[in-house]
């Protein structure tokens, strides 16, 4: 009987781990079909390399399914779901990343730094080179429960449940209502991995 049930369980995950990677390929065929559009927005700003990086933000913020792909309008005028179609949010979502991107490297923090102050700002820069001059898991969350939260009006530490691998490891898979993804520079390193492995 025990060896009955081992076997329904084994045959589960294999079936789910099957449907996750099919469900990711086609979400990663998806956000490469984006590629050349990134890259002729680098060209247009002058920019070169980044397209990978680029393309996982895309992965990791809509999987390329809304027309804000990169979700970047907060970045041009605060407010969320103003922009409107794809080419506006890359070429946005670009400018705004590489000047993150190139803060961190002025204020002499790492590069996953840059890639998490897409996600909360460029004063998440100023944080961390003030806190040792890398980002940590630990530091994201202090700077959303402390910093970003409260300033968008969670002055109580509500929490919600976002569910990741890495979130569920790490806090039971609890993030800070508006206090913006603690694992985001986790999660787009991951999506940069996804990309290269199932692009096929």
């Amino acid at each position: 009987m025990l060896k009955k049930i081992v076997g329904i369980v084994v045959l589960l995950l294999i079936m789910c781990g099957g449907f996750y990677v099919y469900r990711a390929h086609q979400n990663v065929k998806h956000v490469m079909s984006y590629e050349a559009a990134v890259k002729k927005s680098l060209k247009a700003q002058g920019l070169s390399g980044d397209t990978q990086l680029a393309l996982a933000i895309i992965y990791t913020e809509t999987k390329g399914k809304e027309a804000d792909i990169m979700q970047s309008s907060e970045s041009l005028n605060g407010k969320a779901n103003e922009i409107s179609n794809e080419e506006d949010s890359i070429q946005q979502g670009i400018l705004n990343l590489s000047k993150v991107l190139e803060y961190a490297e002025e204020k002499n923090v790492d590069v996953w730094t840059g890639v998490q102050a897409y996600n909360y700002g460029k004063s998440y820069v100023d944080y961390i080179a003030k806190h040792g001059g890398k980002n940590t898991i630990k530091l994201s969350k202090a700077y959303s429960r402390d910093v970003v939260a409260p300033s968008l009006g969670n002055t109580s530490g509500q929490t919600y449940y976002h569910v990741t691998l890495d979130s569920l490891l790490y806090n039971k898979g609890k993030l800070y209502s508006n206090g913006g993804n603690i694992f985001y520079a986790k999660e787009v390193a991951w999506n940069m991995y996804l990309l290269d492995l199932l692009n096929w």
